[in-house]
């Protein structure tokens, strides 16, 4: 199961005490929020794209924040387009409600926004639909091995 898998890495990497597993789910961005007692701005949600040389682009980004459009299209040069659920699960390892950036398959780019820079810490999943790690923007994109990015527009 892909939790393990990242529980693993994350245990490998001296960060074990962080992660938390919950009795709810935290799938989405308002239940992340809402497990963890945080506002959703800290959940780092992350996105699974279609990639052109790569199989699939991760963008990490605060909760907050969307995709923006053009910028995404300049930054890869072609427009935004999501992986499906089948797809999600073939090429990162994760379900869809537990993608993360750790333990991802070869080959997955991953890139981390600027949103995600305001906070001391913020809170990706660790591979299942009921997980999450207290983490630094730094150490998230140490871990991720992450290339920063700006991709997103937050909401007001």
């Amino acid at each position: 199961m892909s939790f393990e898998r990242v529980n693993t890495f994350l245990q490998e990497r001296g960060m074990a005490q962080r992660v938390q597993e919950f009795d709810v789910s935290s799938a989405t961005v308002p239940l992340a929020a809402l497990a963890l007692g945080v506002e959703e701005s800290r959940i780092a949600k992350t996105l699974s794209f279609r990639g052109m040389q790569a199989p699939a682009i991760l963008v990490v980004t605060a909760g907050d924040a969307r995709i923006d459009n053009a910028k995404f299209k300049s930054a890869f040069n072609m427009k935004a387009k999501m992986l499906t659920s089948s797809e999600v699960r073939e090429y990162t390892g994760h379900e869809v409600g537990g993608v993360c950036p750790f333990d991802v398959k070869p080959g997955i780019h991953i890139y981390l926004d600027e949103s995600l820079k305001r906070f001391d810490a913020v809170y990706p999943a660790c591979g299942s639909a009921n997980s999450a790690v207290a983490l630094h923007p730094d150490e998230l994109q140490i871990l991720s091995a992450g290339e920063w990015v700006d991709m997103c527009k937050t909401t007001p």
